[in-house]
C-alpha cells in the first residue's frame, strides 16, 4: 500500500481513506474477509500494422454499475430478434447467437455468499441484512433495485438502504461484539434495530459525497464494525489508477501470481504472466524521474519537468492522463494535456498518471440519435465498444481461501469521436453481445 500512501499525500480524498483505514487496522479490524464486486473493462485495439487484441481499460472495485440493466439490454435485443428477427437486416441474427446474460443472479451470489458467511460464526442474532449505502436522491436506482428483489427471492435476505447522511443517525455498533446495527421504526420489526451482514457501496467512491468530515467518520464507523464491507476501504483504494500502472512495472505481478512462498503454491506460470501483462497498455507516473531510468533515455530539456511529464508533452496526441477518481468525466486527453500541465502543480503529479490510448478499429458504423436536441434523426457514425466483465471474490481469511467466480457481462457503445464512456455521464449508450463465427 505503499503507492496509496504516496498518492495520499497529494490527493485529499485518497489521503483521508488511506489514513482514516490505517489507523482503524493498526487498532485491530474484527472483519478479515473484504467482499468484491468487481468490472473489468476492455476495447479492442487495433494500431497500424499489428494484429487486432483485447486491452484492459480498468479496474473497478467500488460502486461498479449496470449489471442489472445490462442483462435488461441483453433481454430487450433478444426479444426484438424473436419477434422481428431485425427485419432480416442480417443472416447472424440468430436466436442461438444473442447470448444469456445472467449478470443480476451472478452479483447476488456474491453478496449472498458474504451474508451466509457472516452468519456462520454464530453471532447474538441472526436474522442480519445487507446494507446498501446509496446516493441521496439516487439516479441509479433501476440498477440496484433488481440485486434487492432477487436477493429477497431467491435467498430470503432482506435490504435496508441508507445514505451516509442517515447512517450518521442510525448505525451504530455493539462495543462488545463489534455487531454494525442500523435503528429502524419499531413497529416495523421484531425489534427496534437490524443487524447488518454486508455493507455493500453503491456510493462513497467520489469525494463530493463527503462533504463534512462527519461523512468520513460514518465511512469509518462502518469500516470498524464485523460486518463484512463491499469493498473495504483497502479494496476501494487498490482499484486505483496509480495501482493499475504500478501493476504494469516489470516484476510486479511476478510477486503476487508466482509467489509459492506467501500463496502456498504456484498460481500462474510465466507465461500465463506474460499473457495478462500484454492487456496492459502502456502508462507511467507524471512523476518519474529522470534518474530514475535507463542512461540515454530520449526525452526534452524542458525546465521544472521530470521524465513523466516530458514523456506526456511528447506523446499527448496518444495519450489520456487519469486522477484516482471513479465515476467518468475526470480524464484529460490528447491536445488538452499540455496547457494540463502547464497548470498542474508540480506537488500534484503523483496524484496522476499518463496511459497510451487504445486505438479502435477502423469502419465499424452504427445509428445514433443524439439526446436532448431538438433533432431526432438517426445518425449513422463510426462507433467503438467496451466490454466490461463482472465478477465477484470474497477473501481474507487466515488459511488464505478464495471464493471467486465470473458472473456477467456489460458492453456500452458509443460515438468514436467521444472520448469519455460513461453511460451516467451521458457519452454511451448500453448495447449487447452478438456472437459472429468466422
Amino acid at each position: 500500500m505503499g503507492t496509496v500512501h504516496g498518492v495520499g499525500k497529494v490527493d485529499d480524498f485518497i489521503g483521508r481513506l488511506w489514513t482514516g483505514w490505517k489507523q482503524l487496522r493498526d487498532e485491530g479490524l474484527v472483519q478479515p474477509l473484504h467482499l468484491g464486486l468487481f468490472r473489468s473493462d476492455y476495447l479492442l485495439h487495433a494500431p497500424e500494422r499489428e494484429p487486432i487484441s483485447l486491452k484492459q481499460v480498468e479496474f473497478n472495485t467500488i460502486s461498479v454499475s449496470f449489471g442489472c440493466l445490462s442483462e435488461r439490454t441483453a433481454g430487450l435485443h433478444r426479444y426484438l430478434n424473436d419477434f422481428t428477427n431485425y427485419y432480416n437486416t442480417s443472416s447472424h441474427f440468430k436466436s442461438e447467437n444473442f447470448p444469456v446474460n445472467n449478470t443480476i443472479s451472478g452479483l447476488v451470489e456474491g453478496l449472498a455468499e458474504a451474508h451466509q458467511t457472516y452468519n456462520v460464526v454464530g453471532l447474538l442474532y441472526h436474522r442480519s441484512q445487507i446494507l446498501f449505502v446509496v446516493q441521496p436522491g439516487e439516479r441509479n436506482v433501476f440498477d440496484q433495485r433488481p440485486l434487492e428483489y432477487e436477493l429477497l427471492k431467491n435467498h430470503s435476505i432482506l435490504v435496508i438502504r441508507q445514505t451516509f447522511d442517515e447512517l450518521a443517525h442510525t448505525a451504530f455498533i455493539d462495543p462488545i461484539t463489534r455487531v454494525l446495527r442500523i435503528t429502524v421504526p419499531h413497529d416495523l420489526h421484531s425489534r427496534d434495530y437490524v443487524e447488518i451482514s454486508t455493507v455493500y457501496f453503491r456510493a462513497g467512491y467520489m469525494p463530493n459525497e463527503y462533504p463534512t468530515p462527519s461523512h468520513y467518520s460514518t465511512r469509518f464507523l462502518l469500516e470498524r464494525s464485523r460486518a463484512i464491507k463491499c469493498p473495504s476501504i483497502a479494496l476501494q483504494l487498490a482499484g486505483g489508477k496509480k495501482v493499475q500502472e504500478v501493476l504494469t512495472q516489470p516484476g510486479i505481478l511476478e510477486r503476487f501470481l508466482c509467489n509459492e512462498q506467501k500463496w502456498g503454491k504456484v498460481v500462474f506460470d510465466q507465461q500465463q504472466v506474460d499473457e495478462l501483462r500484454q492487456s496492459f497498455m502502456g502508462m507511467w507516473g507524471l512523476d518519474v524521474e529522470e534518474d530514475s531510468l535507463t542512461p540515454g533515455a530520449d526525452i526534452r530539456d524542458l525546465k521544472n519537468e521530470t521524465f513523466g511529464t516530458r514523456k506526456a508533452r511528447k506523446l499527448a496526441p496518444s495519450l489520456v492522463l487519469k486522477p484516482q477518481r471513479e465515476g467518468g468525466g475526470n480524464n484529460i486527453y490528447k491536445a488538452s494535456i499540455p496547457p494540463f500541465l502547464d497548470a498542474l502543480p508540480p506537488k500534484e503529479r503523483q496524484a496522476w498518471i499518463a496511459m497510451e490510448l487504445i486505438v479502435s478499429p477502423e469502419g465499424t458504423g452504427n445509428y445514433l440519435i443524439r439526446a436532448g436536441g431538438e433533432d431526432k434523426t438517426a445518425i449513422k457514425v463510426e462507433v467503438v465498444s467496451e466490454l466490461g466483465i463482472y465478477g465477484w471474490a470474497l477473501f481474507g481469511n487466515s488459511t488464505g481461501e478464495v471464493k471467486e467466480k465470473q458472473v456477467g457481462w456489460l458492453v456500452r457503445t458509443k460515438g468514436k469521436d467521444s472520448d469519455e464512456g460513461g453511460v451516467a455521464t451521458g457519452f454511451s449508450v448500453l448495447d449487447s453481445l452478438l456472437l459472429v463465427d468466422e
